[in-house]
């Protein structure tokens, strides 16, 4: 691992439109060839981010970029507190979109220098035909790796004495391109870091809160929800928006189907979506409780050798950045607008994290989603006692 100076300001990092302009044109020709195309957006982050960047080396600064950018795009991010420019893993790229993006750019062995041939390679990750993985996943490809290649640019360590400023929305579309990460606890000494006055904690099943605008349920990334009579977050949601007849027997499953239309609609069904993504559904029946939206958040991603799933920070962070974006985005579609979210502690489940530390990361994603709009008051969740001071933000190390 490489050791990052400090970065730079982030009125110098390039947009994120002309990030996705320039890893277009560089996707076409290979990184190979890097030469023979203009990117002082490219150039720009790579030396942000610490990278060799001179006359005589700028394709290897950009080629170490992209490849760090794609370990970022399959979970790893740099240590909470450090300032590091992780490696590329020897092994490659595990996930979906990581593996895409590394055929997208020749970034995977003997790479072809041929465009098409490494667009058939990326498309056949998602066993879809070329054509629709250049209208679709290419797109979704190239616009996360410039997410990660804006959070790497932005990942350094400030000069002493002078800290970074808060990066905005706009120069940042993701939470995860701000990660620096929790502290390792929280206390309520003098000087600590006080509880937030727009987050509520609740010691209750998710289901039962009353007059919550917006629930978000936790899911897998193929988006299909836990067995209705799963004693899980995803299932105990899924059962209480269902409608029943007289006898209490489901006659509708609004949520699960409602998820199953959105897969088809974007071509999704029976693949998997990006850790990370959230899709938007009607309440069903949790409308009686005042409940006017659950949001899906995919964070946990099946593990090949073995029936279980995993989850990381970084996916919890994106979920809860991209969980604020979508209830932004349907805010005022409603009346009156939305104005309430409730979190569970994202991937403690069958996603495997520990739950302190989920429960950690996900009351520091929020906080960090509050500084850049506070508009919203925030319900965080959870049916363990322990986790309760965590997500207060009052626990003792």
């Amino acid at each position: 691992m490489r050791l990052v100076h400090g970065p730079a300001e982030p009125s110098e990092l390039p947009p994120h439109h002309q990030l996705v302009v320039e890893l277009r044109a560089l996707r076409k020709v290979g990184l190979s060839r890097v030469r023979q195309i203009s990117h002082p957006g490219l150039a720009a982050a790579a030396s942000a981010a610490g990278l060799p960047t001179g006359p005589e080396e700028p394709a290897a600064g950009i080629e170490r970029l992209l490849r760090s950018a794609v370990h970022w795009l399959d979970g790893a991010v740099p240590p909470p507190g450090g300032h590091l420019i992780p490696d590329a893993p020897a092994a490659g790229p595990v996930g979906e979109l990581a593996r895409a993006a590394a055929h997208s750019f020749g970034l995977v062995g003997a790479a072809s220098q041929i465009a098409g041939e490494r667009r058939k390679a990326a498309a056949a990750v998602f066993g879809v035909t070329t054509e629709s993985f250049r209208h679709r996943q290419e797109r979704q490809v190239i616009d996360r790796l410039a997410d990660a290649v804006l959070g790497l640019a932005g990942a350094g360590a400030p000069p002493e004495g002078n800290p970074l400023p808060q990066a905005t929305p706009s120069d940042v579309p993701h939470a995860v391109a701000r990660m620096t990460g929790p502290p390792v606890h929280y206390d309520t000494a003098p000087g600590a870091v006080p509880a937030h006055p727009d987050i509520q904690v609740h010691l209750s099943p998710i289901e039962l809160l009353r007059d919550v605008d917006v629930l978000v349920s936790s899911e897998n990334t193929y988006l299909e929800m836990s067995k209705i009579f799963r004693n899980t977050v995803s299932g105990a949601l899924r059962r209480a928006a269902a409608a029943r007849d007289e006898t209490n027997a489901v006659i509708d499953d609004p949520l699960a189907r409602e998820l199953r239309d959105w897969m088809a609609r974007h071509g999704r069904s029976g693949l998997q979506v990006p850790p990370g993504t959230v899709v938007p559904t009607g309440p069903g029946a949790l409308a009686r409780r005042g409940v006017r939206r659950v949001l899906h958040a995919a964070v946990a991603v099946p593990r090949r050798t073995s029936n279980g799933y995993e989850a990381c920070e970084s996916t919890v962070v994106e979920a809860v950045s991209a969980a604020f974006r979508v209830a932004v985005g349907e805010r005022d579609a409603h009346e009156p607008p939305l104005s309430s979210l409730c979190f569970p502690v994202l991937g403690a489940g069958r996603g495997g994290l520990q739950p302190e530390r989920a429960a950690r990361w996900l009351r520091w994603a929020v906080e960090e989603e509050l500084r850049a709009d506070p508009r919203w008051t925030v319900h965080l969740v959870t049916r363990t006692p322990a986790l309760i001071p965590v997500l207060r933000g009052t626990e003792r190390g």
